[in-house]
C-alpha cells in the first residue's frame, strides 16, 4: 500500500493546509462564498481518498479473503464496506 499511502497522506496534508487557510479566512472575515469554495475544495480531497482507501481495501485486503477462501470474513468485509457506503450516502 505503500504508493496508495503516499498518495493519501499528500492529499490529507493538503487538506490540512487548506484548513488552515480556511481558519485564518474565518478570522480574517473574509468573504463568506470564498470559505466555502475552499471548504468544498477540502471536502473533494477527503472523499477523493476515502474512495482510494476504499478501493485499497477491496483490491487488497478483500482479495486476500478470497484467496484464502475465508467465507466468514469474505461475509464481514462485505456488510463493513456495505456500512461504509451507506455512511457516506448519509453524509
Amino acid at each position: 500500500m505503500k504508493k496508495e499511502a503516499t498518495k493519501s497522506l499528500i492529499a490529507l496534508k493538503k487538506a490540512r493546509t487548506s484548513l488552515d487557510k480556511i481558519i485564518s479566512m474565518i478570522e480574517k472575515d473574509q468573504y463568506c462564498i470564498k470559505v466555502i469554495q475552499q471548504n468544498l475544495a477540502v471536502i473533494g480531497l477527503i472523499k477523493s481518498v476515502n474512495l482510494s482507501l476504499l478501493e485499497w481495501h477491496l483490491w487488497c485486503c478483500f482479495v486476500d479473503a478470497v484467496k484464502w477462501n475465508d467465507k466468514k470474513r469474505m461475509n464481514e468485509m462485505i456488510q463493513e464496506v456495505l456500512t461504509i457506503v451507506k455512511t457516506a450516502q448519509n453524509k
